[in-house]
């Protein structure tokens, strides 16, 4: 005759809330370029390049791909010959990290009260 576990079913946990976080914000790179950019307002293309710690190629293409989505804006011009790139936070932006924001505070306060 088998023999019966003397254990006690667990009852099952609930699955945690994990929000799905804009997959154009969620990445390292293009976060810290919008951290930096809500925390400093308007940033040249040197500045966050240092700031970040980034190479030309790289921030190049983060930057283009939150242009892209209408995260930030960037400003060409040039003063006295040399070219010059700014950028800044839209609207948009603003409210994608609000949001990004409010879901990581999510979920660390379900982390805390697991």
């Amino acid at each position: 005759m088998p023999q019966q576990s003397t254990k006690k079913k667990q009852a099952a946990r609930p699955a945690p809330f994990i929000p799905e976080f804009d997959p154009v914000l969620h990445q390292r790179v293009r976060l810290g370029i919008v951290s930096a950019l809500a925390a400093g307002g308007a940033m040249s293309f040197g500045d966050l390049k240092t700031v970040l710690e980034l190479t030309d190629g790289n921030l190049s293409v983060h930057a283009r791909k939150l242009e892209e989505a209408g995260f930030i804006s960037c400003r060409k011009y040039f003063e006295n010959r040399t070219p010059h790139t700014d950028y800044s936070l839209t609207s948009t932006g603003r409210a994608a990290l609000d949001t990004y924001l409010n879901q990581m505070e999510a979920v660390i306060e379900a982390s805390r009260n697991a």
